[in-house]
């Protein structure tokens, strides 16, 4: 299957995500974002790949300073990006260097500190969630970025998070940590329910949940992918301070030879979307060995692969 359009950023992709009111037959709303390192945020048209704009946003010293992560609001007015202690608002309409800045952490008022490496907004609108590497989880009201919850939750950084279909969970997932964590928003400090994948690497290993709001998917390092039923923890709902409790998987099938780090549930059509691929290193070898013979970086797969649900 070939690609239908190809994007050249200048250096390491940190994020991107698609414009939320995205319509192919009104091709002024098919664009995305996305950050690179060293680089402004850019806006693409999702037809052609030119590139509509860029948001700019400048550090201490009045230099470029990239985003690590991005995120919509419903709307599609404003543009959330992460940065280093700090989330700076964008309005769409509005591209250049004008936003609005939240900072999420100050010595004398403590908050969420680290970089803001991942971001999701509610559903039901009025708050938003930002993950950060130093393994915070914190919640924001959308309108003036108030701090509302911030926990410890990871053994590692938070590299991605995602809300229910009703608002009412959010799941977050952390960097070489093989917990899923599921919070209930109304009462974020504790951990409702976990459930266990293999993450062996830093990458950003991505969840989605369907519509229904039943169903949580994730992949593994092993090229493993897991689905959960968390409709059978609703029975335990009322047993919201034992985070010892475990949701095992209703469904586990191979879909790569590598580590899938990337996956996405068709919002309406029983489709997933699964993408494999992972940073190999030379394995040591004996001077004896040949160069022209040297397999030691074994077979490296980058792959994306479409499932049909039955």
């Amino acid at each position: 299957m070939a690609a239908a359009l190809a994007v050249k950023e200048t250096d390491l992709v940190y994020d991107y995500c698609w414009y939320p009111l995205m319509r192919s037959a009104d091709p002024a709303t098919c664009c995305f974002a996305s950050t690179c390192r060293d680089n402004p945020i850019h806006m693409w048209d999702a037809y052609d790949g030119e590139l509509r704009c860029t948001y700019r946003a400048y550090d201490h010293v009045d230099e470029i300073a990239p985003a690590h992560s991005l995120m919509f609001s419903l709307d599609g007015e404003k543009l959330y990006c992460g940065f280093n202690k700090m989330i700076r608002v964008f309005e769409v309409s509005r591209p250049g260097r004008n936003c609005e800045k939240r900072i999420t952490y100050e010595k004398t008022t403590s908050g969420q500190s680290g970089i803001i490496s991942c971001m999701a907004m509610s559903p039901l609108g009025g708050i938003y969630a930002a993950g950060s590497y130093a393994r915070t989880v914190a919640l924001y009201s959308e309108n003036g970025g108030h701090l509302l919850s911030c926990v410890q939750a990871h053994a590692g950084g938070v590299t991605h998070m995602v809300f229910s279909s009703d608002g009412s969970r959010l799941y977050t997932g952390g960097r070489k940590d093989p917990d899923i964590l599921c919070w209930d928003i109304r009462n974020p400090e504790h951990v409702l329910f976990s459930m266990q994948r293999e993450v062996n690497t830093n990458q950003r290993f991505y969840l989605d949940a369907d519509r229904t709001g039943r169903y949580l998917v994730s992949g593994e390092s092993s090229g493993n992918v897991q689905v959960w039923d968390t409709c059978q923890m609703s029975s335990l709902l009322h047993r919201a301070s034992e985070a010892a409790e475990k949701l095992q998987p209703a469904l586990t099938f191979k879909a790569h030879a590598a580590a899938v780090n990337g996956i996405s549930l068709h919002p309406y059509l029983p489709l997933l979307a699964t993408a494999s691929g992972q940073r190999l290193f030379p394995l040591p070898t004996s001077d004896s060995e040949s160069d022209t013979d040297d397999d030691s970086l074994g077979s490296a797969e980058n792959l994306l692969r479409l499932w049909r649900l039955l």
